[in-house]
């Protein structure tokens, strides 16, 4: 593989400006997202998806992507197959 020499970059006024543009308009776009956000928990389906209570949050995940988990038995058999002892 040959090796050349690294490539200079200049920076100019009108990069500058685009990426300010683009900066501002990621920022009202997420002002405007929690917003909605703010009233979509006033509605209260928002109150449910902000709970603090980790099982709750699990389920809810679950839920959505639509995960239903098979509970574990806790019984040697089922650990160690049909061995005898």
């Amino acid at each position: 593989m040959l090796r050349r020499k690294p490539t200079r970059l200049e920076l100019k006024l009108d990069d500058i400006e685009e990426f300010e543009s683009i900066r501002k308009d990621l920022e009202n776009r997420k002002k405007q997202k929690e917003e909605v956000d703010v009233v979509g928990i006033s509605d209260g389906e928002g109150a449910i998806g902000l709970s603090s209570d980790p099982k709750n949050r699990e389920q809810m995940i679950n839920d959505r992507i639509g995960y239903k988990p098979q509970p574990k038995p806790n019984n040697r058999s089922s650990q160690f197959g049909s061995f005898e002892f």
